[in-house]
Formats: structure tokens, sequence, C-alpha cells
């Protein structure tokens, strides 16, 4: 049975309805690891974010995303809010971005767990804690209490994996989450990743412009171009054989 279902997705924006993703169609199953790969402005972002119901309000979107049965295409705001952080998270490009410089990180991971798993502050730091830990971050009292500021790249990228991470969703989307990383801390946050996956059973769905990152992460890949799936098929494969000469 499918957890994610994406069927003739296609999304314009703007007054001449530029399209951004055309007909995208794809599936994913409870634990799988799916690669999006494609140069910038291929549609893969666009198309994670429609997952996410994050698009903004000049994006029209027509076909079907279903999320363990959900249907997601129409569905209003506050009901989507409640499956974010729930059903599915998403870890994004750039931490600084995406953590609010005004809070402590350790509050900001918490607050899926208060919004959503119903825990009181108390019993939430310590989850907080422990989940920091099995990110890397071995000094996480002092991450906990920190502003993101404060931190190096890489530990406020552990950050956004902890918060992703924390409730146990059945769905991450990742998009080049370390592409802002140098390549030392890149491999570690990876490794983690795959570690943490492994350990929740979450599905992952990797949106990067990298073959390399991507088979690290992945068994199964789709190749955008231009807003249409132009490949797909395992990593090994697509390595071993690329048929589509974009691919190639």
């Amino acid at each position: 049975m499918s957890l994610l279902r994406v069927n003739d997705l296609t999304i314009t924006f703007g007054r001449r309805r530029s399209v951004a993703v055309d007909a995208v169609s794809f599936e994913m199953g409870a634990g799988q690891r799916l690669g999006i790969i494609g140069e910038s402005g291929s549609g893969k972002t666009v198309t994670a974010l429609a997952v996410m119901g994050l698009l903004p309000e000049t994006a029209r979107v027509s076909g079907s995303i279903t999320l363990d049965g959900h249907e997601l295409v129409g569905m209003p705001d506050s009901a989507l809010a409640r499956l974010r952080g729930d059903l599915m998270s998403m870890v994004f490009q750039e931490p600084m971005t995406a953590l609010d410089p005004t809070m402590r990180v350790g509050r900001q991971v918490a607050e899926v767990l208060l919004l959503h798993a119903g825990r009181s502050g108390d019993s939430a730091r310590g989850q907080v804690i422990e989940m920091l830990v099995r990110v890397g971050l071995n000094d996480a009292d002092r991450v906990a209490d920190s502003f993101p500021h404060q931190l190096s790249g890489g530990q406020r990228q552990r950050c956004l994996l902890a918060m992703a991470l924390i409730n146990s969703p059945d769905l991450v989307i990742c998009d080049e989450p370390t592409t802002a990383l140098d390549v030392t801390v890149q491999a570690r946050v990876l490794s983690l990743l795959d570690e943490v996956l492994t350990a929740e059973r979450a599905a992952c769905l990797f949106i990067s412009h990298d073959l390399a990152v991507v088979s690290q992460v992945c068994t199964d890949v789709l190749v955008m171009l231009e807003g249409r799936i132009v490949e797909a098929g395992p990593v090994a494969r697509l390595f071993s054989r690329p048929e589509h000469p974009y691919t190639r």
C-alpha cells in the first residue's frame, strides 16, 4: 500500500500560468527512500512544497496528492497544519532561514511535541535533549539553550533534523539539506540522517541536484527536467544504465 501517491500533479504560477510542474506522478511506500534530482528550476522543490501544502497563494495546483489516504490538494490550511509535524515533516536547505532567530533552539524543537503530542514543557524538554543527542549533538543541553546564531551551520542543520523527526512522522521531506555545509560536515549529517530514518522507519523524499548525495541516502530516484519526470528507477540501475540523455 502506498504511503504517498502523487497523480498528474500540475502546478502553475502567475497570470500567464507559467508551468512549474507538468503532470508529475509517482508513489512511495512506507519506509522508502526516494530521491528527486534535477537542476535548479526543474520543479523538484515546488513538488515537495506542494506535498507539504506550503506553496504561495499565487500557485494553482491540479491533480492529486494523497498521504496515508488523506487528499492534500484542496485541503484547508488548518487541516494541513495538523498533518505537518505529525504525518509529515520537512528539513529545509538553509537552517538560518528555517529557524526563528529570536527563540532558543530547544523551544523550537519542542514546539512539535507541544502542538501535536500534547506534551508539557518539562516532559518535552527531556525528549528534545534525547533527540538532539541522537542527531549527533553531544552537548545537547547547551545547544537547546542556544539561539540559532550561536551554533555552527552543521549544528543548526542537525537541529532541523531533530525538529523534523522528533514526533516520528511517516514521511520526512529533505530539500537539499546539506548544500550549505562543507564536505566533511555534509557526510556526517547524511550518515546521521540515514541512521535516524532507519531507526524511526520513516519514509524520505530527498530533493537534490547531486546524484552522489542521493546515492548515499536513497534506493530509488526520479530525474526531473523542466517540470517533468524524464527517468525513474533504482539508484543502482540509474548509475549503471542511464536511459535518458539528460540523465547521462
